[in-house]
């Protein structure tokens, strides 16, 4: 990454920067650039496929659609989004995807550097965030097009890397690669920050400085360190005018709230299996792992093992006709080796003979507590105790966004302040047009703490604080 962003670090006294964005994922690469002066249009003569939409494009020809209404635009259109800017740029991008068509985005791209605005994007990861954190190897849930960001397509990227998609799809590896690759073929590597941990956003309202000043605009400060080459950390402190959070929800593994989930053998990633593999610690001959959960990451981890022979207890505390289990959410045909994990999970419980030799399924059991002989006890649904020899212990129940570096850990910016902040039930509450915190002047949340949780929906997240802060740069005295 460029050494220009060093400039600002440190530099409390200075000018405050526009913007900075806590994240660097796929909401945060969508949104640095928009900022850095890229500008999507309508491509002269095009026809959109959805006819009131194509009547409201042609009303405003040769404007940007970061100018134009966003609200108006969006009006009236449907998908599996619950954001109207979200569908509002999917639709621009892939016009009919959902019903199985290839007609192309409506939209072209023109660099305009002086509309860009300064910023910096800080993150844990190299850019692309949590994906270099995925095993490599494990297929996307998405369709490999649909994981693509502005004017780059992935399947036009992985033709040049001589990579295919398997099934449309593509591995997490290659998702990873492609969003680091997009950074630098975009130019935007001057504004990412890598190995960059916020430890503190304050916010504040500043003193006008002088007779005839505008009205202030609230300032944040962000804290934090990196960790440079040397493996040394550097603390930094930046004074800001507008803050985005793009963190994502894989910083906070859920916790199972049992005696023993601290040993040792108990862990949340699934690297942690592929490690133990390598290590000899699960094996074809050894105690069997054991996967708590019913989401596609315990699925993952259940197929991980069954490629490698390694034996398996999968324990979960839905029944297998519970609609909310995603396995009968997701097209039989799409996603084949989910379906046979499914079929898995329902024909085998330890109450009947294994068709599937090395796999046990525990429908409705509850996990009491682990111990350190590596016994695992638990609660059948007649409230019998059972209790297996594991070799370890894979806890993948989901995840929670750490926001600790904010007050009061962000609590008060979601949409029931008085429920724990969860991207599906319970989001930071955004203004669904400019997603600026309805709570907070100036911040911003994109992604799934906005309740946006795939990749093909957050560009319209960060299409819309491109927007209102456009509209902000703009108002600006000269």
């Amino acid at each position: 990454m460029s050494n220009g962003w060093k400039d600002h670090l440190g530099a409390s006294s200075s000018e405050p920067l526009p913007v900075v964005i806590i994240g660097n994922g796929p909401s945060g690469i969508c949104l640095s650039y928009l900022l850095s002066g890229y500008n999507p249009y309508v491509k002269p003569d095009v026809i959109h496929p959805h006819p009131v939409l194509q009547r409201k494009l042609t009303e405003a020809p040769g404007v940007s659609i970061v100018d134009q209404d966003l609200d108006y635009l969006s009006e009236g259109l449907e998908g599996r989004c619950q954001s109207p800017v979200a569908l509002l740029f999917d639709a621009l991008l892939c016009p009919d995807t959902d019903f199985g068509g290839n007609v192309e985005s409506v939209l072209t791209w023109k660099h305009q550097k002086e509309r860009a605005i300064p910023h910096l994007v800080l993150g844990r990861n190299l850019p692309g965030g949590a994906w270099h954190s995925i095993e490599g190897s494990m297929v996307t849930l998405s369709q490999g097009d649909w994981m693509g960001l502005p004017d780059l397509q992935v399947k036009d990227w992985m033709c040049r890397k001589r990579r295919g998609l398997r099934n449309s799809r593509a591995t997490a590896g290659d998702i990873a690669h492609y969003y680091r690759d997009y950074v630098i073929k975009k130019g935007l590597s001057h504004n990412f920050v890598s190995g960059a941990v916020v430890t503190a956003v304050e916010w504040g309202t500043p003193e006008p400085s002088g007779p005839g000043a505008r009205d202030p605009s609230p300032l944040f400060q962000v804290n934090g360190f990196v960790t440079t080459a040397d493996q040394s950390q550097q603390p930094f402190s930046l004074c800001a005018r507008n803050v985005v959070l793009a963190t994502g929800t894989s910083d906070s593994p859920a916790r199972l709230g049992i005696p023993g989930e601290a040993l040792p053998f108990v862990h949340r990633d699934l690297l942690a299996l592929e490690a133990a593999r390598r290590a000899g610690t699960v094996s074809p001959s050894s105690d069997p792992v054991l996967i708590v959960g019913a989401g596609l990451s315990a699925a993952d981890a259940v197929l991980y093992a069954r490629h490698y022979n390694i034996p398996v207890i999968h324990a979960f505390r839905r029944s297998m006709d519970d609609p909310g289990l995603v396995f009968n959410q997701l097209p039989k045909m799409l996603y084949p080796e989910y379906h046979k994990v499914h079929q898995m999970m329902r024909e085998q419980s330890i109450l009947s003979p294994s068709p599937y030799e090395g796999y046990r399924s525990l429908p409705e059991h509850q996990l009491l507590l682990l111990r350190e002989d590596r016994q695992a006890v638990f609660r059948d649904p007649q409230g019998l105790q059972k209790v297996f020899g594991i070799a370890l212990v894979l806890a993948l129940i989901g995840s929670h966004p750490d926001l600790s570096f904010l007050p009061g850990a962000g609590a008060d910016l979601a949409t029931d302040p008085n429920q724990p902040l969860s991207a599906k039930r319970n989001p930071i509450d955004v203004d669904p047009f400019t997603y600026q915190s309805v709570h907070r002047e100036g911040l911003y949340a994109v992604g799934p703490l906005a309740g946006d949780n795939f990749v093909r929906f957050v560009q319209g997240g960060a299409l819309a604080v491109a927007s209102s802060l456009l509209r902000k740069e703009a108002r600006k005295p000269p």
